[in-house]
């Protein structure tokens, strides 16, 4: 089976771009972020017509997040993270497919830092990190993917010593990344490639893409049930370089039948 997480920066917008990869790729669950999109903006009919069921949480211009699932309907379990009744950010969403539990996250920037944006985001990290904690009590397996918004090492950012300073990249949400990984959690992509620099996410200008000065802050992390069965991963960057495409590139993971 292969899950993917992909930022594809406006669903609409990009459109053509995601049903060019789902058509190329065909990946089996697919979490995306950034939708920038009303619920009733989302492009359902399409994503049907590609052969996939979807759920999908919304808002006007910024953030949200969807499931889809291949040749069937993801069963939503959640949507929001709890712990603050009064976020009306749409960033998380939850549902069963297959036997599997897939959440998709789409971590706030936090920048500028420090302010409150800032602190938005290190209280919305401790929020993932308490609904984390209670996945890891399941005996289910249990997938949490998305756009985290941190590099967790030197390794995941070119050149990290113009990034000390960011939001993305400040000790404090390294940290946050840290101790969420340590509960249990396998951070897939780093357990496959090792030392080896890989990246999720290049900007749009200084011609960084051709550049390779990109930064890795697309995660798939894996609960203790499924590490066992991680098979391979790695980023679709040729994505990154079609035309009106995201800045991020999709990345996925392929998981071994029980």
């Amino acid at each position: 089976m292969r899950i993917a997480t992909y930022n594809v920066n406006g669903v609409n917008g990009r459109l053509d771009v995601l049903l060019r990869w789902l058509a190329e790729t065909g990946p089996d669950i697919v979490c995306l972020q950034e939708l920038k999109a009303v619920d009733e903006r989302f492009p359902v009919r399409e994503i049907e017509a590609a052969g996939y069921g979807a759920i999908w949480h919304g808002q006007k211009s910024w953030n949200g997040v969807a499931i889809l699932a291949k040749g069937r309907e993801p069963i939503e379990t959640r949507r929001g993270l709890p712990g603050d009744p009064d976020d009306s950010q749409s960033r998380y969403i939850e549902a069963a497919v297959g036997g599997m539990l897939i959440g998709c996250l789409y971590l706030p920037n936090g920048n500028p830092a420090p302010g409150p944006k800032f602190d938005y985001k290190l209280a919305w990290f401790q929020r993932l990190q308490d609904h984390a904690a209670s996945l890891l009590q399941l005996d289910a397996p249990v997938v949490l993917t998305g756009d985290y918004n941190v590099m967790p090492t030197e390794l995941d950012v070119y050149k990290p010593e113009r990034w000390v300073d960011d939001a993305l990249f400040r000790p404090e949400v390294r940290d946050a990344y840290r101790k969420l990984v340590e509960q249990g959690w396998t951070d897939a992509l780093r357990t496959l490639k090792g030392q080896e620099r890989i990246y999720t996410f290049w900007k749009y200008f200084r011609n960084a893409f051709a550049r390779d000065a990109g930064l890795r802050i697309d995660h798939v992390l894996l609960n203790p049930v499924l590490a066992g069965r991680l098979k391979a991963g790695g980023v679709d960057r040729q994505v990154r370089g079609w035309e009106h495409t995201s800045d991020h590139a999709p990345v996925w993971v392929e998981i071994a039948d029980q």
